[in-house]
């Protein structure tokens, strides 16, 4: 396999390599890059060889076989960590959040070909969900080899670049909602007289199994809640009460919000 570059070494870096290791990825060919000496010694102990600086981890890439490489930093140190390198001719994949592509092409030579991504949380369990937005410059071969890589943190949707600031609103930022949810039906079994523990793995499998129900099935979420909602009975009145609050509309309002909030945060670049 040819050689593979990581500019930054968080968690989500950290993810993409273990996933690519259940691939068969060898951590011989990966190269990673991190300021930060605590990050660099998460790579190495994972077998990854580590740079201090980015043009250094470049250069020696560009000495190998290289496939491309992955950008995977905070979104306020983009600049910092492209601005004035000296970038081989490799395909760019970006996972930043927010982060749009013709910025990060601004920032590159000329003619490079940059790929941007959205990834969301359970991608640090190899559960996650990935949008895929490949830049002017990319053709089919960068597209199969972003969605190759990607594919070691979960699925992979192909977007146009407009919609990724409602990709961010809804699965980059859904995660938070459905953990907010798992812990409200902990805290309603509490309140209902239920143990936490016990709450907690009633909540969390009745969750799961939810979820497996709307992907293996495919019906329609409303068909599915119909099936658990006999007239007059227990559900009916959860549901009811949820309604009374608004909970469908607050949802909707929950994925505007963050929607609006990467759309700003993508503008004040």
């Amino acid at each position: 396999m040819r050689t593979l570059g990581l500019i930054g070494g968080g968690l989500m870096a950290t993810a993409l390599i273990k996933g690519l290791f259940k691939q068969g990825y060898p951590a011989a060919q990966i190269y990673g890059s991190d300021p930060d000496p605590a990050s660099r010694q998460r790579l190495e102990e994972l077998g990854v060889k580590t740079f201090a600086s980015n043009q250094t981890m470049l250069t020696a890439l560009s000495q190998n076989e290289a496939a491309g490489v992955i950008l995977a930093v905070k979104p306020q140190v983009v600049p910092e960590a492209l601005s004035g390198l000296e970038y081989p001719d490799l395909p760019l994949l970006s996972i930043v959040a927010g982060y749009e592509l013709a910025a990060l092409e601004a920032l590159l030579p000329s003619g490079t070909k940059v790929l941007r991504a959205m990834p969301n949380t359970p991608a640090l369990i190899g559960a996650g969900i990935t949008a895929l937005s490949p830049g002017s410059n990319c053709g089919a071969p960068e597209q199969a080899w972003a969605e190759q890589i990607l594919s070691s943190l979960g699925q992979v949707v192909s977007v146009p670049e407009k919609l990724m600031n409602a990709v961010t609103g809804l699965s980059g930022s859904g995660p938070g909602y459905v953990y907010l949810f798992i812990e409200a039906l902990i805290d309603g079994g509490v309140m209902a007289g239920l143990p936490r523990a016990l709450a907690r793995e009633l909540a969390v499998a009745t969750v799961l199994g939810s979820a497996r129900m709307v992907a293996e099935t495919k019906e329609h979420p409303a068909v599915l809640r119909d099936m658990v909602t006999s007239p007059g009975g227990t559900t009916m009145a959860g549901v009811f009460a949820l309604e009374q609050a608004g909970f469908a509309g607050q949802v909707m309002q929950a994925v505007l919000a963050a929607t609006e909030r990467a759309q700003a945060l993508g503008e004040r670049k």
